[in-house]
Formats: C-alpha cells, structure tokens, sequence
C-alpha cells in the first residue's frame, strides 16, 4: 500500500530548513521540474536552480522556496534535498534581490573580457527565482486578506 504522505527534508550547509508531511512536492532538476508524489520510485537527481513548491497534508494551500543547486534523494516514503541554498519566500529581502538582478544583469551586458560568464549567469537565475518566490508568496498574502 502506498503511504499517504512523504517526509520532506530540506538541508543546506548551515541548518535543517524543514521537515514535514506533506502530499506533493515539485522541484526544480538540472533539467527540468519534476513532480515527487508518497511512493514514487527511489532516484537521486541533480538540482538546478528554481522554486520548490509542496502541498501540506491535510489540504493546507502550498508553500514556495527558492532552492539553488544541489541533490534530491528520492525514496518512496522520504524526498531528501541537499541544496546549496535554500530560502523561504518570507526569508527573502525582495529589494536585495532586485539590487543582485541589476548587478547581474550589468555584469552580463558589459564587455569585459575577465568576466566568468558562469558565475554571472547564476548570479542572474538566483535574483531571478528569488524575485519570483518572494513575489508570489506576498501576492497570496495581499489575495489571502
């Protein structure tokens, strides 16, 4: 019988983020989202850099978390996700992230040759999903109201 819930855990380098139930869990993978339902077949898989959204048990509406990079263990009655930062929406400073998208996007649009292109192209899909996570969770407040 398929278990009704997973345990969801959700570490970085500097704490435990979470751990709880929860019904549903979508997640960003280096190559695409993939959606991780109690019972799903056992896989590890490499993050990208995106927005992790899971359902509460018991219905709760959904939360969201800006998640950069890492791995995801995926077992049929625990998901593991071991990323290199990880943020609640309320967590994020919106106006910092907007100040890291205009750096971002200087650094990228300049034509200096000592730049690592890499580096700024993260920089830029961080401010960006962080932006988006932040945005998102403070248009259900004012929806919510």
């Amino acid at each position: 019988m398929l278990p009704d819930a997973i345990e969801l855990v959700i570490v970085t380098p500097e704490k435990q983020l979470l751990r709880e139930k929860v019904v549903e869990v979508q997640l960003p993978g280096e190559n695409g989202y993939l959606g991780v339902l109690p019972g799903h077949a056992p896989l590890i898989t490499e993050l990208g850099i995106g927005e992790l959204r899971y359902h509460h048990l018991g219905g709760k509406e959904s939360a969201h978390l800006a998640v950069v990079q890492g791995f995801a263990e995926v077992l049929a009655d625990r998901l593991t996700v071991l990323a290199e930062t990880a943020e609640r929406a309320e967590e994020i400073d919106l106006q910092r992230a907007k100040d890291a998208l205009a750096r971002a996007e200087k650094r990228l649009a300049s034509n200096d040759p000592n730049i690592d292109w890499d580096r700024a192209n993260v920089a830029l899909q961080r401010a960006l999903i962080r932006i988006q996570v932040a945005t998102k969770q403070r248009s259900a407040l004012v929806a919510g109201s």
